[in-house]
């Protein structure tokens, strides 16, 4: 699955992920304490998740998904953006 960012340091950068399923966070344990970019947004395809979307954690989530859908995340891996709470 494909990892995407949306806000932070790593704006509009991606990178694979391996597993099942996304981690709630990314990176997913620092041990620093630091901030981490959260899961909003996953979209299925081909069997299992093909995308998943993350968010800085000084945005709001609104602001994430509409960057997203403007990027045109869903259409590019050809599905729709399910948020995950």
């Amino acid at each position: 699955m494909r990892a995407l960012f949306v806000g932070g340091v790593i704006d509009n950068n991606e990178l694979d992920l391996d597993g099942h399923e996304p981690p709630k966070h990314y990176p997913p344990q620092t041990g620093s304490g630091q901030s981490r970019y959260r899961l909003h947004a996953v979209g299925h395809g081909n069997g299992g998740i093909a995308c998943a979307v993350y968010g800085a954690p000084d945005m709001e989530p609104g602001e994430i998904l509409r960057v997203s859908d403007e990027r045109g995340y869903a259409r590019r891996f050809e599905t729709e953006l399910q948020t995950v709470e």
